[in-house]
Protein backbone atom coordinates (compact mmCIF):
# COMPACT_ATOMS: atom_id res chain seq x y z
CA UNK A 1 0.00 0.00 0.00
CA UNK A 2 2.98 2.51 0.74
CA UNK A 3 4.17 1.95 -2.69
CA UNK A 4 0.85 2.84 -4.04
CA UNK A 5 0.85 6.29 -1.97
CA UNK A 6 4.64 6.79 -3.00
CA UNK A 7 3.73 5.69 -6.86
CA UNK A 8 1.02 8.74 -6.53
CA UNK A 9 3.59 11.59 -5.39
CA UNK A 10 5.83 10.30 -8.50
CA UNK A 11 3.48 9.25 -11.11
CA UNK A 12 6.83 8.68 -13.48
CA UNK A 13 7.95 6.00 -10.83
CA UNK A 14 11.50 5.16 -12.29
CA UNK A 15 12.24 1.97 -13.85
CA UNK A 16 13.23 -1.40 -12.73
CA UNK A 17 9.56 -2.32 -11.57
CA UNK A 18 9.15 -6.43 -13.31
CA UNK A 19 12.89 -6.97 -12.50
CA UNK A 20 11.89 -6.10 -9.03
CA UNK A 21 9.03 -7.98 -9.01
CA UNK A 22 10.81 -10.98 -10.43
CA UNK A 23 13.93 -10.74 -8.71
CA UNK A 24 12.00 -10.24 -5.41
CA UNK A 25 9.95 -13.20 -6.09
CA UNK A 26 13.10 -15.53 -6.82
CA UNK A 27 14.83 -14.26 -3.46
CA UNK A 28 11.65 -14.73 -1.16
CA UNK A 29 11.37 -18.54 -2.62
CA UNK A 30 15.14 -18.78 -2.11
CA UNK A 31 14.53 -17.30 1.19
CA UNK A 32 11.47 -19.43 1.53
CA UNK A 33 13.30 -23.19 0.75
CA UNK A 34 16.64 -22.17 2.62
CA UNK A 35 14.92 -21.43 5.87
CA UNK A 36 16.28 -18.85 8.46
CA UNK A 37 20.39 -18.03 8.17
CA UNK A 38 20.90 -17.37 11.79
CA UNK A 39 19.27 -19.56 14.35
CA UNK A 40 18.20 -16.94 16.91
CA UNK A 41 18.98 -17.46 20.47
CA UNK A 42 17.36 -16.05 23.54
CA UNK A 43 17.50 -12.09 24.17
CA UNK A 44 21.33 -11.53 23.36
CA UNK A 45 23.38 -10.88 20.20
CA UNK A 46 22.03 -13.71 18.24
CA UNK A 47 18.40 -12.52 18.43
CA UNK A 48 19.88 -9.10 16.99
CA UNK A 49 21.38 -10.61 14.55
CA UNK A 50 18.74 -12.81 13.70
CA UNK A 51 16.63 -9.54 13.40
CA UNK A 52 19.15 -8.05 11.58
CA UNK A 53 19.94 -10.65 8.90
CA UNK A 54 16.90 -13.08 8.87
CA UNK A 55 13.89 -10.67 9.78
CA UNK A 56 14.37 -6.83 8.68
CA UNK A 57 17.63 -5.09 7.46
CA UNK A 58 19.20 -7.49 5.44
CA UNK A 59 15.79 -7.88 2.87
CA UNK A 60 15.55 -4.62 2.44
CA UNK A 61 19.46 -4.07 1.74
CA UNK A 62 19.79 -6.50 -0.97
CA UNK A 63 17.24 -5.00 -3.27
CA UNK A 64 18.75 -1.59 -2.83
CA UNK A 65 22.63 -2.71 -2.88
CA UNK A 66 21.26 -4.26 -6.00
CA UNK A 67 19.65 -1.27 -7.98
CA UNK A 68 22.38 0.65 -6.80
CA UNK A 69 24.79 -1.65 -8.58
CA UNK A 70 22.37 -1.77 -11.87
CA UNK A 71 22.52 1.64 -11.87
CA UNK A 72 26.02 2.56 -11.65
CA UNK A 73 26.39 0.22 -14.82
CA UNK A 74 23.42 2.06 -16.83
CA UNK A 75 24.05 5.67 -15.37
CA UNK A 76 21.93 7.45 -13.43
CA UNK A 77 19.18 9.39 -14.32
CA UNK A 78 16.09 11.33 -12.83
CA UNK A 79 14.26 8.14 -13.24
CA UNK A 80 16.15 6.36 -10.86
CA UNK A 81 13.86 5.27 -7.69
CA UNK A 82 15.47 3.24 -5.57
CA UNK A 83 12.64 3.22 -3.00
CA UNK A 84 10.02 2.03 -5.44
CA UNK A 85 12.58 -0.71 -6.37
CA UNK A 86 12.65 -2.16 -2.97
CA UNK A 87 9.06 -1.53 -2.05
CA UNK A 88 7.89 -3.51 -4.97
CA UNK A 89 10.98 -6.44 -4.06
CA UNK A 90 9.59 -6.56 -0.77
CA UNK A 91 6.17 -7.60 -1.97
CA UNK A 92 6.72 -11.36 -2.74
CA UNK A 93 8.61 -11.84 0.44
CA UNK A 94 5.96 -10.23 2.85
CA UNK A 95 3.27 -12.33 1.07
CA UNK A 96 5.40 -15.47 1.55
CA UNK A 97 6.74 -14.28 5.46
CA UNK A 98 2.54 -13.40 5.94
CA UNK A 99 1.79 -16.94 5.63
CA UNK A 100 4.72 -18.40 7.51
CA UNK A 101 4.27 -15.93 10.40
CA UNK A 102 0.75 -15.82 10.67
CA UNK A 103 0.38 -19.44 12.41
CA UNK A 104 2.41 -17.64 15.40
CA UNK A 105 -0.08 -14.87 15.98
CA UNK A 106 3.15 -12.43 16.68
CA UNK A 107 2.75 -9.00 16.24
CA UNK A 108 6.53 -7.84 16.41
CA UNK A 109 6.41 -10.07 13.12
CA UNK A 110 3.14 -9.45 11.72
CA UNK A 111 2.88 -5.93 12.43
CA UNK A 112 6.94 -4.36 13.07
CA UNK A 113 8.54 -6.33 10.64
CA UNK A 114 6.52 -4.47 7.37
CA UNK A 115 6.93 -1.58 9.07
CA UNK A 116 10.42 -1.34 9.76
CA UNK A 117 11.01 -3.07 6.05
CA UNK A 118 8.68 -0.17 4.78
CA UNK A 119 11.10 2.48 6.86
CA UNK A 120 14.27 1.42 5.59
CA UNK A 121 13.03 1.14 1.79
CA UNK A 122 12.01 4.78 1.55
CA UNK A 123 14.74 6.19 4.03
CA UNK A 124 17.60 4.90 2.49
CA UNK A 125 16.90 6.24 -0.66
CA UNK A 126 16.58 10.03 0.67
CA UNK A 127 20.02 9.68 1.35
CA UNK A 128 21.24 8.06 -1.48
CA UNK A 129 19.39 10.59 -3.42
CA UNK A 130 20.72 13.31 -1.71
CA UNK A 131 24.46 12.45 -2.28
CA UNK A 132 23.31 11.92 -5.42
CA UNK A 133 21.70 15.43 -6.09
CA UNK A 134 24.29 17.46 -4.07
CA UNK A 135 27.61 15.11 -3.73
CA UNK A 136 29.25 17.45 -1.53
CA UNK A 137 31.50 17.09 1.29
CA UNK A 138 29.02 17.53 3.86
CA UNK A 139 26.07 15.61 1.40
CA UNK A 140 28.39 12.30 2.14
CA UNK A 141 29.17 13.03 5.67
CA UNK A 142 25.85 12.90 6.98
CA UNK A 143 24.13 11.07 4.63
CA UNK A 144 26.55 8.12 4.59
CA UNK A 145 26.35 7.31 8.28
CA UNK A 146 22.81 7.61 8.06
CA UNK A 147 22.88 5.22 5.34
CA UNK A 148 24.71 2.57 7.73
CA UNK A 149 23.06 3.49 10.88
CA UNK A 150 19.51 2.78 9.62
CA UNK A 151 19.57 -0.93 9.18
CA UNK A 152 21.08 -1.65 12.74
CA UNK A 153 18.48 1.03 14.43
CA UNK A 154 15.40 -1.28 12.43
CA UNK A 155 16.91 -4.11 13.84
CA UNK A 156 17.34 -2.15 16.91
CA UNK A 157 14.07 -1.92 17.25
CA UNK A 158 13.27 -5.41 16.17
CA UNK A 159 14.93 -6.79 19.37
CA UNK A 160 13.84 -4.50 21.87
CA UNK A 161 10.36 -5.03 21.44
CA UNK A 162 11.33 -8.47 20.97
CA UNK A 163 12.85 -8.35 24.72
CA UNK A 164 9.93 -6.06 25.83
CA UNK A 165 11.85 -2.90 26.54
CA UNK A 166 9.02 -0.90 24.48
CA UNK A 167 10.60 2.28 25.37
CA UNK A 168 13.80 1.99 23.88
CA UNK A 169 11.47 -0.41 21.31
CA UNK A 170 9.22 2.73 20.59
CA UNK A 171 12.36 5.28 20.27
CA UNK A 172 14.33 2.95 17.78
CA UNK A 173 10.64 2.75 15.65
CA UNK A 174 11.04 6.32 15.43
CA UNK A 175 14.16 6.94 14.77
CA UNK A 176 13.52 4.45 11.52
CA UNK A 177 10.76 6.46 10.42
CA UNK A 178 12.41 10.03 10.83
CA UNK A 179 13.77 9.91 6.86
CA UNK A 180 10.35 8.13 5.55
CA UNK A 181 8.27 11.32 7.59
CA UNK A 182 10.96 13.93 5.67
CA UNK A 183 10.34 12.46 2.58
CA UNK A 184 6.95 12.28 2.53
CA UNK A 185 6.54 15.80 3.53
CA UNK A 186 9.16 16.66 0.64
CA UNK A 187 6.88 14.86 -1.64
CA UNK A 188 3.62 16.61 -0.36
CA UNK A 189 5.39 19.99 -0.44
CA UNK A 190 6.62 19.30 -4.29
CA UNK A 191 3.52 17.96 -5.38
Amino acid sequence: MFYLLRRSFRPDGGTGGVWALLLGSITALIQFFLGDLVSPGGFGYSRYLYGFIDIVSLPVIIPLVLYLLMSIVRGFSNETDFGNFALLWMIPAAGLKALSWSSTNDPILLVMAPLLWTALASGIPVFIRWMMNNFTWYSVLISFPCIVVLPFCAAGAYWAFFSQQTLLGYALLAASHLPLGAALVFNVIRK
